[in-house]
């Protein structure tokens, strides 16, 4: 992010729980992960809801990506928890996440499970931006700076496709329409 654009980041990350005071200081969150996992309590629920209600945003990663199993079926069940009848539902192909730097017209990842983005908008925005191409697998590096995982079948041009997604996905989280 900070290499292509001009925009300041923090260089280390920060984990938070729901539940942390500190969660509304941090207006990005990322979560993945690849197995089902323990649903929300009622109160992490209302908290996620109001943090993506007041400018929050969430980005989404499957690592395993195996559509209605694991971590997909979890997330989608928590998703229609916290904001019923909306649901995790396909963005379109012109949305603003895709074109908020980058002009993208392909999703990267360490494999290419869905083409598209899914989200769940409120309004306007799209707080919550879900990708099932393990896109932190893609980015992922070792101790020694080689690639820690492939990506199959676009090799560096779709670990590329990753790259400029997640920083269209900052930008976009910062200006949610740059227009």
């Amino acid at each position: 992010l900070m290499a292509r654009t001009s925009v300041e980041a923090a260089d280390a990350r920060h984990e938070v729980t729901l539940n942390d005071r500190d969660l509304f200081t941090y207006p990005f969150l990322y979560i993945a992960g690849k197995y089902e996992f323990e649903p929300f309590t009622a109160d992490e629920i209302d908290i996620l809801r109001r943090f993506l209600s007041y400018g929050g945003f969430l980005l989404v990663d499957d690592a395993l990506g195996q559509q209605g199993y694991g971590f997909d079926k979890t997330l989608r069940q928590e998703m229609q928890k916290g904001f019923p009848g909306k649901g995790v539902k396909s963005l379109p192909a012109g949305h603003a996440a895709l074109r908020s730097y980058y002009l993208l017209r392909r999703i990267g990842g360490t494999r290419i499970v869905n083409p598209n983005l899914e989200g769940i908008t409120l309004g306007n925005d799209t707080p919550v931006i879900y990708c099932q191409n393990d896109l932190g697998g893609a980015w992922e590096r070792d101790q020694l700076g080689n690639w820690t995982n492939p990506c199959t079948p676009g090799g560096e041009e779709q670990r590329r496709d990753a790259f400029h997604l997640g920083i269209n996905l900052i930008l976009y989280a910062m200006t949610e329409n740059y227009k």
